[in-house]
């Protein structure tokens, strides 16, 4: 019979309390402290940040070798910590996916929205070849490392700390001794990045007075409206089952339906590929999400149902909480030992990526987007160095309001990036057997994706030579 005094009943909520405290004193350092809050680095960051630094002083003063794996946390903190990361990504995406999508959109967004697609994957690309090339090519001149490590770049850069934390567990498996913990500390160091970066560009268009920015930054507080959380034509806030309720509910059978399918997959067609099959839980979490809300909007158009399920502003909520969570715990969980053979290779793919993605995204955003050029980038290099969370942050600081596109190709840019990254998401598996062919392959990718990027220019050029013959 359980015993409710036992440390294994009460680790996780201790866990989750720690994690959420460490939450509470980052927002109030940030709110404290004007350096902090100008740095322009996430709350949930800064809160991992502070808990990791936490362990490491307690580890020292106690000798103990993991503090999360002590029996206050249940004797598996660590693992849960790592759970948590995994989770947190597919659900936050979920819970993303399920809200509506765009209004009418003209051919000119639309198009807008597609390169914002296309730009993501190719900003993985190129973070991936940077990133591949600087350690195969250290591994070929005799170097101990394993080739393939660079490229969690892209997943530490570009696509943030759950999916990581997943390709460095695949790496490890493979023999990449602390593979989970770099890919973490890839991931971290985007964060960093950019904030820094975001900075940098921010100053240098307030100098050209471009931008005009506050000393003391505050918090710009979003207005909400009771029509944000309750629409005629939604179920009511309080019926017979609470609204939060249903939205965690829809969310939760999503995430059931994707684990069915990974299940299906991993376990029962190809057993050989399970870690591979579930590492990609976030995006059979997002085609069960777009499923459930194709059949969700046929049911009200055929009356099954007479009211809408699904609030986008609950949604956003829920789904924001995911990814703090994601971040917090991804941070924490991060062991430094695991890694410090390595912190020479982590500063140099860290400035590197941070700079090829700044300049590669500044170039886009001015060719591309000249309406709304700074907006995009900021958008842009926030995102494809933390989470789309780092680009709102950027973007605010320019546009107050949301008043230029670029906030809406950051949110519906998803559905292309996610058919066009596929592939690359399958080559990082794929290089674990054939590092140099694979390598080859992401810059012909790469090649191929610039020129659908800049396919107006290049064909249009080509049309003016035939005109001229």
């Amino acid at each position: 019979m359980t015993s409710f005094s036992d440390p294994g009943v009460w680790g996780f909520i201790v866990l989750f309390a720690v994690l959420s405290l460490s939450l509470l004193v980052a927002n109030l350092l940030k709110k404290s402290f004007r350096w902090l809050r100008n740095s322009l680095i996430p709350t949930s960051v800064i809160g991992g940040i502070l808990l990791l630094i936490v362990v490491i002083i307690y580890e020292n003063v106690t000798g103990v070798d993991n503090m999360f794996n002590t029996p206050m946390f249940g004797g598996n903190g660590a693992a849960m910590l790592e759970m948590l990361t995994y989770h947190c990504l597919a659900l936050g995406f979920i819970a993303s996916s399920l809200r509506p999508g765009a209004e009418k959109l003209n051919a000119k967004r639309r198009r807008e929205i597609f390169d914002t697609g296309v730009t993501t994957v190719s900003t993985y690309l190129i973070q991936g070849i940077l990133g591949f090339g600087i350690t195969l090519l250290i591994y070929k001149l005799g170097k101990e490392l394993y080739p393939v490590s660079g490229l969690l770049l892209p997943f530490g850069y570009g696509q943030g700390t759950g999916q990581a934390m997943n390709y460095g567990a695949i790496y490890e498996a493979d023999g990449f001794i602390g593979g989970k913990n770099f890919g973490l500390s890839i991931a971290a160091l985007g964060f960093i990045s950019a904030g820094i970066g975001g900075v940098i560009f921010l100053n240098v268009q307030k100098h050209r007075g471009k931008v005009v920015l506050e000393d003391d930054r505050e918090e710009i507080t979003e207005i909400i409206t009771g029509a944000d959380i309750q629409k005629p034509d939604e179920v009511p806030m309080n019926g017979s089952i609470d609204k939060m309720t249903l939205q965690v509910a829809i969310i939760l059978c999503t995430y059931g339906l994707a684990y069915g399918i990974m299940y299906l997959l991993g376990n029962v067609l190809l057993p050989g590929m399970s870690a591979t099959v579930y590492g990609f839980n976030f995006l059979f979490g997002v085609l069960m999400a777009a499923l459930v809300k194709l059949v969700l909007n046929h049911m009200e158009k055929k009356k099954i149902v007479k009211k809408k399920y699904i609030n986008p502003f609950l949604m956003q909520r829920i789904s924001n909480f995911f990814f703090d969570m994601m971040i917090v715990a991804g941070v924490a969980v991060i062991r430094i030992e695991a890694v410090k053979h390595y912190w020479w290779l982590l500063i140099l793919l860290g400035v590197l990526g941070a700079v090829i993605t700044f300049f590669y995204n500044l170039f886009i955003a001015h060719k591309l987007f000249p309406r709304y050029a700074d907006e995009q980038f900021l958008a842009m290099y926030g995102m494809l160095t933390g989470t789309a969370s780092s680009g709102v942050i950027l973007l605010r600081e320019k546009d107050t309001d949301f008043k230029t596109p670029a906030l809406d190709n950051l949110v519906f840019q998803n559905f292309p990036a996610i058919v066009f990254g596929f592939p690359m998401m399958i080559l990082a598996t794929f290089a674990m057997k054939k590092p140099e062919l694979t390598f080859w392959i992401l810059v012909v990718f790469f090649a191929a994706m610039n020129v659908i990027l800049f396919r107006h220019f290049i064909f249009k050029f080509k049309r003016k030579h035939k005109k001229k013959d």
